[in-house]
């Protein structure tokens, strides 16, 4: 019987190229290289061709950080779910530790690039408000959605956003591994880490 032939995927428009490529210009040569000439360069395209999508370098790099965001908050939303929202505010700490690890350039992009000036800025603004909420939906379901309560939603998610990201930082970084510490420490660090930020949330009642 002859092998089942496997359907390749389809080749990507010029707009998605341009994504791809971008990425692959910035992981090999740091964002600072970023242009449209080198992105046409990389698809073997003319230097103007990626204008028909992207007015400029920086509508290119807006559009790169919108798409990261995107997916971070579907690797967010993706996450396993629990009706007790303590239990299901840690595997959403835990969904986030594991997209910084796994996805260390779409992290750094969003989180350590400076946003583009001369470009259209609303929907990228949408959709790093989108992967906010995914934090304060969990917090509502603790807090409750009063006015009264809006407040220290907003206060708790910057409080576990800031604590998840230094931790990621640090669990991700070359530094750690030099500080002589021990597999057993490090393999307790994350959950001890949500613990403690558990007994803060918790303090507060």
């Amino acid at each position: 019987m002859p092998a089942r032939k496997t359907r390749s995927a389809p080749p990507l428009g010029l707009r998605d190229a341009c994504i791809v490529a971008a990425q692959e210009v910035i992981a090999e040569r740091g964002i600072e290289n970023l242009s449209l000439r080198e992105v046409a360069r990389k698809l073997g395209v003319s230097h103007q061709a990626p204008y028909k999508h992207y007015p400029s370098r920086d509508h290119l790099l807006a559009e790169v950080m919108r798409r990261c965001f995107r997916h971070f908050a579907a690797h967010l939303d993706a996450r396993p779910r629990h009706e007790d929202p303590e239990q299901d505010l840690e595997s959403l700490g835990l969904q986030y530790l594991a997209y910084a690890r796994e996805h260390p350039l779409e992290y750094r992009l969003m989180f350590s690039t400076t946003w583009p000036a001369s470009a259209e800025r609303a929907d990228l603004a949408n959709d790093a408000t989108h992967a906010f909420d995914v934090l304060r939906s969990v917090l509502r379901r603790m807090h409750g959605d009063s006015a009264e309560v809006r407040e220290l939603v907003e206060l708790d998610a910057l409080y576990i956003w800031s604590t998840m990201h230094g931790l990621a930082g640090v669990m991700n970084g070359q530094c750690i591994e030099q500080l002589g510490l021990k597999a057993k420490v490090l393999k307790q660090a994350v959950r001890h880490t949500m613990e403690r930020m558990g007994m803060g949330l918790a303090g507060e009642h």
